[in-house]
């Protein structure tokens, strides 16, 4: 952890896809422990600013940097790619496993970066693989070629991967897309408990609210275009705060109200559509 508390901190980040400008002056910190959601709607950029604080994108501008092993911070894409991998564990939206790699294979990917090529293929290493499959209820599949997995399935197993590489920090992208809502609260809490610091894009508001202790708002400020100019943080904080009924209907286009569970200690949000001022 760096000096700061910081694990990851962009300073005025921007990203280029080709002509298009997507993200423009994102400024974020990560502080070591934090349970962040990144929300936003589609199209702004939530998977891009992902790739950028895992260190795989070179933002166009602005610096995005990861605390090293010896907790100071230096530009992301400056970590060897194998240090790296050992201090942060991505996990993209969609990705297509080799139908010639079994389950089991698959998910041991994720421990290339804590062994050495004669170690791998071990028992541990296999315990670890099979602990992790166990975790998504895909114990029984290692064995499995991947392409026998469902999508949801194979959802599961690139989380596995993320989970088997056993670092400290994991970034997810939309880790709840094509599961089961009960899948989806088990592997949100099985990453909060394994991984000491998680961000995630997340799609479902009130999953957000009830499922981070923070939040940063991807959106499209005042004098952009509304749908495809540069988009930036508009807001961070307790969720509770930052999904306000305000924001919420200027960046997401709905109305909505937080009340709180009957039984358990919690909010929820509440979705409506906006009313029509336009009469």
């Amino acid at each position: 952890m760096s000096a700061s508390g910081q694990v990851l901190r962009l300073r005025g980040v921007g990203a280029r896809l080709g002509e298009r400008e997507v993200l423009r002056d994102v400024d974020l910190d990560v502080p070591a422990g934090a349970r962040l959601g990144i929300v936003g709607v589609n199209g702004v950029g939530k998977s891009t600013l992902l790739r950028i604080l895992a260190g795989v994108r070179r933002p166009s501008t602005g610096h995005a940097e990861l605390a090293d092993e010896a907790g100071d911070l230096q530009p992301a894409v400056r970590i060897p790619a194998r240090a790296r991998a050992r201090l942060l564990a991505y996990v993209p939206q969609e990705e297509v496993a080799s139908a010639e790699l079994l389950v089991g294979e698959m998910v041991a990917l994720g421990r290339v970066p804590r062994t050495r090529p004669w170690a791998r293929g071990g028992r541990r290493e296999r315990e670890i693989v099979r602990a992790a499959l166990e975790v998504v209820g895909l114990g029984d599949r290692i064995d499995d070629p991947c392409d026998r997995l469902s999508g949801g399935e194979r959802r599961r197993a690139v989380l596995a991967r993320g989970l088997a590489q056993e670092s400290p920090t994991m970034l997810l992208d939309e880790p709840t897309n094509h599961l089961d809502v009960a899948w989806q609260l088990h592997l949100l809490q099985t990453v909060s408990d394994r991984a000491t610091t998680v961000v995630a894009t997340i799609h479902d508001l009130d999953l957000a609210l009830r499922s981070f202790d923070r939040l940063a708002v991807l959106g499209r400020p005042p004098g952009v275009h509304p749908e495809t100019g540069p988009a930036t943080v508009v807001a961070q904080g307790p969720p509770e705060e930052v999904l306000d009924a305000v924001l919420v209907e200027d960046h997401f286009g709905v109305g909505s109200v937080q009340v709180p569970h009957p039984h358990l200690p919690q909010s929820h949000l509440l979705i409506h559509p906006r009313k029509d001022t336009s009469a």
